[in-house]
């Protein structure tokens, strides 16, 4: 699984990214750690431990970090590579990072809860909540339903992709109906309901039309909607002008032209990810999140049933189907798992859970070169060997 992939798809694997073009990455010092418990690893710990060190030695990543936890809850941590490039201390276990794209399966669960209560109609046209705000260049909220946004097929063109280097903007504050208007200063692309493409701009429209039929912000309430009720006390999102992360955490780099030394952009303003990708969190809290999902714990039985009846999709990764705010993935070994990833300038996250409760999440502390291949692909594969592996 995963071993070729299309010029259409590469592109859309760029698309992920909540940023201008991920980069190269430079070798790191391979450092493999794992929780005290005092029990050995074996399975997928273990299998997890050789797939963040191969993500370091072969892919040049500086550093992982990861968390498994099997279906009756029993968790492990484990970590390769550095922190820091300078100083070359060790990645802290269970660490927090920017969750990035992983922000739209929470965006999602609130707009499914709120439909849940009533108060959205996934099928209702967007323009019923946003009166006249998707226009323009043939967008129009008009044709555009609520249950598109979700599952990313409106049409509506990625704001992301004129996106400058994190150089240029990591500094700079982004209101959401600049993302906004900066994704509709695009020709549609295509007609809604027609086709497939992942638009962060669906999601922000999506986080303003929430803020609209709540009366809240959308950081609220994902905050009183999820992570109060599950007691995620390491997810957070960062308030307006909060460009740090708090401890421990590892750097994040940058890697710009080949030869070009690394920078660190673990500091930066993630306005411009918003509900598409703002939050941070540690790897045991993402698996807390989606193995609550799974079970049931956020949505009823109705809106859960229908955020996991996916689409099929063109230019992708083989055995990849979207359903309202996350991905389907089919596995090598047999079965799927469900999850999302997210990419930002620093950190690339790649998880799953499996319909009994078994949950991987980890991340990586730079972003691959776009026109890289195989390190574009290594982070699913590994996630993929990871689920296969005995134990």
């Amino acid at each position: 699984m995963f071993t070729k992939i299309t010029t259409g798809a590469l592109a859309a694997l760029a698309a992920l990214t909540l940023t201008a073009a991920p980069a190269t990455a430079a070798a790191g010092k391979a450092e493999a750690g794992r929780a005290a418990t005092g029990k050995p690893e074996t399975g997928r710990d273990d299998a997890l431990r050789k797939e963040l060190e191969r993500l370091v030695k072969e892919h040049g990543f500086p550093g992982a970090l990861g968390t498994v936890r099997d279906k009756n809850g029993r968790v492990r941590h484990v970590t390769a590579g550095v922190a820091d490039l300078r100083t070359k201390a060790k990645i802290p276990a269970d660490a927090y990072v920017r969750i990035a794209s992983n922000t739209k399966t929470y965006t999602a669960v609130v707009a499914l809860q709120l439909a849940g209560e009533g108060k959205i109609d996934l099928d209702a046209p967007v323009e019923k909540y946003l009166p006249k705000v998707i226009r323009g260049n043939g967008n129009d909220g008009r044709k555009i339903t609520v249950r598109m946004l979700l599952n990313h097929t409106s049409g509506l063109p990625n704001y992301t992709q004129d996106m400058p280097s994190i150089l240029e903007v990591r500094d700079k504050y982004r209101e959401p109906y600049d993302l906004l208007r900066q994704g509709l200063g695009h020709k549609r692309l295509f007609p809604p309901g027609k086709d497939w493409a992942y638009s962060n701009t669906g999601y922000v429209a999506l986080g303003l039309l929430i803020q609209e039929v709540t009366g809240r912000p959308i950081q609220e309430e994902i905050t009183k909607r999820i992570i109060k009720p599950l007691g995620l006390k390491h997810t957070y999102w960062p308030g307006p002008g909060v460009q740090t992360i708090r401890d421990p955490h590892p750097a994040g780099y940058h890697f710009g032209e080949s030869g070009a030394k690394p920078v660190d952009v673990t500091e930066i303003d993630p306005s411009w990810g918003w509900a598409a990708g703002q939050l941070i969190a540690r790897p045991s809290d993402v698996n807390r999140f989606f193995v609550a999902l799974m079970g049931g714990k956020l949505l009823k039985p109705q809106q859960l049933k229908e955020m996991k009846e996916t689409v099929k999709l063109k230019n992708f990764l083989p055995g990849f189907e979207y359903g309202l705010g996350m991905f389907k993935i089919k596995l090598s070994c047999g079965g799927h798992i469900w999850g999302h990833g997210g990419d930002i300038d620093g950190y690339e996250t790649r998880n799953g859970v499996t319909e009994e409760g078994r949950a991987v999440s980890f991340a990586l502390t730079a972003l691959p070169k776009p026109a890289d291949e195989k390190a574009a692909l290594a982070a699913f594969q590994s996630l993929d060997r990871v689920f296969c592996a005995t134990g």
